[in-house]
This record gives structure tokens, sequence and C-alpha cells, in this order.
């Protein structure tokens, strides 16, 4: 009777343990087909919610991929926004459902944010979820927070219309360098961004909060001449000048830690796409409120998980720019101050006792994976593309093999996209063209989507509804970015490891050098003549 009793209770506790590793499920039902641009009303069923909601696509190349993402905004039965904790998180309004598709893993952009959360700053929270949209089964998705104000999201105080002069005016605000639309208020960069190959090096900023519907004139020229003072500061002479240099205007360790963030993931948008920053308010006493590097965003093509812009390079820094946008040249100017280099060093030194040891990695990824597994057989079912044969995968590894230099310069070749520009082409044209915004009708932003209010529901910014054409023997759109192609999830899951456990073995050959012997490598802007430096707009010259 007694090893009955014990018997019965490993039972219930195996079955207790299995039923743990079943993702939360989202349903959601729609009557109105959806669209990229304006949000509609559906209904959301989870867990511990049951309501309307507004939702719409969400991406620009993604649009065109198998499994869309979505944005979504909780909402009263009248139409008005509505805060939840949703699955245990703070309650807001405004969430995501990003879907994992390019990343085999999954996981990638749930590990990002985690890093930056532990590293004592916010990241958007997150929920592993099976999403069923009209009955139909959606596959694994990331449920996670937008990145918008609040007190348990990006904590910077709220600014009203009234709020045009004095210290009110000063903050805060949330701004983007990234693709951008009509709907974004946007302004240029006086420091042209660097990067070779590519078409312009021309940065553009956007101001997320507040938005372009409420931002004010007076809004919009204090933040924009804030950013001009940062970034002129930082490509000045006197920028290392404890009292009038750049840590006067930014917070350099958040700096210092998206710096370390961003090169560990060898992220191919690293610092020129999703790149996030928010400014606080100026103190009481005067004291100018600083501007923050982050939140992090968009991560799934990091990590080893891309054949362009340097990023299957494991020994590549994003710092010094790639092929695609033009990357800011603010992180290459901080890493000429040796006081800036050397924070990174004691930080990152830091960090790989504890948050960036392999152990604590590794545990993160071994507890995704097992909480990912029960629900990965129908996840792949689902998207058969996502694995591939023996055969398919020896084809790509000869592919790469076969143009090695190609390959690491251009997204164009190969089993990459299915087009290539000529040698003939003049030096200058990018290989993943942003267009110049400035001489393109409305709707078309640096990687242009396309206005999807034209165009039938699940046909995105590629032109291939329900897949991408075959090519380099794939038919679908990992083999337009993926670095690599796997068989199994176990062996995603082998590969994203030691691909860790390799990149932090060259950063910590290299940033042990920081504070000695390193010299970041210098690339001139574009544009050869900087813009005249005449002061700071609302803060006096130095004497």
């Amino acid at each position: 009777m007694k090893r009955k009793t014990i018997i019965l209770v490993g039972l219930m506790m195996s079955l207790s343990l299995l039923a743990q590793k079943q993702l939360p499920v989202v349903r959601i039902s729609t009557s109105t087909p959806l669209n990229a641009t304006q949000k509609v009303t559906a209904q959301m069923e989870t867990g511990d919610y049951h309501g309307a909601i507004g939702i719409k696509l969400r991406g620009n190349s993604s649009l065109s991929f198998n499994q869309k993402k979505y944005t979504l905004e909780l909402r009263h039965a009248d139409g008005s926004e509505r805060d939840f904790p949703l699955m245990g998180m703070p309650a807001h309004s405004q969430w995501v459902l990003l879907a994992p598709y390019n990343d085999v893993s999954m996981m990638r952009d749930p590990l990002a944010f985690q890093l930056w959360r532990d590293m004592g700053h916010w990241g958007p929270r997150t929920k592993m979820v099976e999403l069923y949209m009209d009955d139909e089964y959606r596959g694994i998705y990331i449920l996670c927070e937008a990145i918008k104000r609040g007190e348990q999201r990006v904590n910077i105080s709220n600014v009203k219309k009234r709020d045009t002069a004095g210290r009110e005016l000063t903050g805060g605000y949330i701004l983007r360098i990234d693709t951008y639309n009509e709907k974004d208020a946007t302004f240029k960069s006086k420091v042209p961004g660097i990067g070779e190959g590519i078409m312009t090096s021309e940065i553009t900023w956007s101001c997320i909060y507040p938005s372009k519907k409420k931002l004010q004139p007076e809004q919009m020229a204090y933040i924009q001449q804030f950013i001009d003072s940062v970034e002129l500061t930082i490509q000045s002479e006197h920028f290392t000048d404890p009292k009038w240099g750049y840590s006067r205007f930014i917070d350099v360790p958040s700096f210092v830690d998206y710096f370390i963030h961003t090169e560990l993931s060898l992220n191919a948008d690293g610092y020129k796409r999703s790149a996030y920053f928010y400014k606080e308010k100026d103190k009481e006493d005067g004291t100018i409120g600083k501007l923050f590097a982050g939140p992090v965003w968009d991560y799934n093509l990091a990590y080893g998980n891309c054949n362009f812009c340097n990023a299957n390079n494991i020994e590549a820094w994003c710092f010094e720019g790639g092929n695609t946008q033009p990357t800011p040249a603010l992180w290459q100017r901080l890493l000429q101050d040796p006081s800036f280099r050397n924070a990174v060093k004691q930080r990152y030194l830091q960090l790989r006792k504890g948050i960036l040891s392999q152990k604590a990695i590794n545990r993160f990824i071994d507890q995704q994976a097992a909480l990912l597994q029960a629900s990965a057989e129908r996840h792949f079912k689902k998207y058969p593309e996502l694995l591939v044969s023996e055969e398919q995968k020896t084809s790509t590894k000869d592919t790469l093999q076969s143009t090695p230099s190609t390959l690491h310069s251009s997204p164009f070749t190969a089993f990459a996209f299915p087009f290539h520009f000529p040698d003939s082409i003049p030096d200058g044209f990018g290989d993943f063209p942003p267009f110049n915004p400035d001489s393109i009708p409305n709707g078309f932003g640096a990687f242009p989507p396309f206005n999807p209010d034209s165009i039938p529901d699940g046909f995105g910014a590629f032109p291939a509804m329900g897949g991408f054409p075959a090519m380099g023997g794939f038919g679908d759109a990992i083999g337009w970015f993926a670095a690599y192609r796997v068989s199994s999830y176990e062996e995603e899951i082998s590969i994203l490891k030691q691909w860790l456990t390799d990149r932090l073995s060259f950063l910590d050959r290299n940033i042990s050098r920081f504070d000695k012997d390193f010299q970041p490598r210098i690339q001139e802007p574009k544009e050869k003549k900087m813009p005249p430096f005449n002061g700071f707009p609302f803060f006096p010259p130095k004497p």
C-alpha cells in the first residue's frame, strides 16, 4: 500500500510538472481584416483577461513572414484604453505579441530583455504564450510590454501640452533611432553617421513620447536642440572635459551598459535601428536632466542569427558600423575617451562574475528551452520551414564557405536576398538601401513598408504572400537572413550556447585591454566637413 502511494504521488508530481510546461494560451477573435497602420477592434481571452482589444500588424520586412507580429491595446467596452496586469505583469494598456519566426530558439528577445533588466534597467517583461487567431493555431509568441512611459515602464515625468516653458519643458522624452513614417515626429542629426557602403550617412531621430499628435512645437524644438547639444559636444575637442564635456548631458553608466549589451549580442541592427533613449526632467537645482541609453528592443537577428552587416563575424564590433543604415558616430567617439573605456572594462568585469557569467546565461537558456519544449513541436509543425534537412544544411554551409567575403558584407547574395547590386554601382549604395525619405513619397521609410491599407491582410512589405519565393534552396524568410540552419530545436539551443561562449571569449580578450593599448577603429563620416559648432542652444558655450 505504501509503495502504491509513493507511485501515485510520483505520478501526480510528474503530471504537475508536465502541466507547468504547457504555455498559457491567448485567443483572439477578429471581425475586421488586420492592417499595419490602424488598430481594429477584436476580442481577446487569456487566463486572466476577457475583453476588447485594439490590434494591428507591426513590423516592416516581418510583415511578409508566415508568422505575424501584433500591437495590442486593451480596451473597455466603450473603446477607451484599459490598464490591466496581463499574466501578472504590471498593469498597462499597451502590449506587443512578438513572433519569434526567424529566431528558431524563440528566446533571443527574452534573453536580451532579461539581461538588460538584470543589469539594473527597465526592460520589457515577457511571457511565452501560444496564440490562436480566429480558432487557427498561430504558434508560440512572446507577449511583452511595449516601450511606453509609466511608473512600471520608462519612469519619466509626464509631459503635458501646456508644458512649453521652464523646467516642465525639459522632460521626460522617449526617443528612437529607427525607421519612421509620417506619424512620427522626426528630426535629422547634425552629426553624420558612419558605415562602409551605406547610401546615406543621415541619422534620423524620432520623438516617441510625447507622440506627434500631442507634441507641441516648443517641446519638439527643445528636444531636438538638446540632442544637437549632446551629439555636437561628443564630437567637440573638449568632449572629455569634466565640466563642459559629454558627461554633463548623458547618463554614462547607462551608455556603458548599452555598449556592453549591444556588443555582446553582435546585433546587426545595433545602435542604428530600434535604438531607444530617454531624457529625464531637469532637477530642481538646475542640474541638466540626463539622456539615458535604452531600453533595448528587437534582438531576433542578434546572437549569431544573421548573415549580413558583420553579424556572422564573431570578432566584429557593432560600434564600427556596418553596411546597411548609418551607425551614430557618437559610440566610436566615446571609445576615444580613456575614462569611458575604463568604465566599460570595470563594468564588464563585474558583470562577468554574475549576470554575464556563462553559468547564468546557460541557466536562462536551459530554463527557456524546458519551458518551450512541450509546445515547440506544435510550433514547428505549424511552420515546418523553420527546420531543414541535413542536405539543406550542407547546402547552406557550402554557400557560406564558397562566398565568404561577399556574405561578410552583403545580405543580397547566396541564399539571402534574391537580387545583388553589381560592382558598377557607385560607392555609397548600401546593401540594405534605406532610401532618402525626403525624396520619396510619404509612407516610405528607411525600409519601405508599402502602405498596408492598400494591400490585402497577410500581404506585407515583400511581395511574397504566405512566404518568400524559393532561393538558395529555401522557400522561406529564414534563408534571407540566417547565418545557419538547423534540423532540430536541440541543435539550435546548442549552437546558441556555443556562440555566446565564443562571443564572451572575444570580449574577454579585448575589453581587458580597454584601459591599456586598445584603440578603436575610427571611420570618418561620409560628409567630410562637420557642421559648425556655435555653442549649445540652451547652454552657454565653453569660455
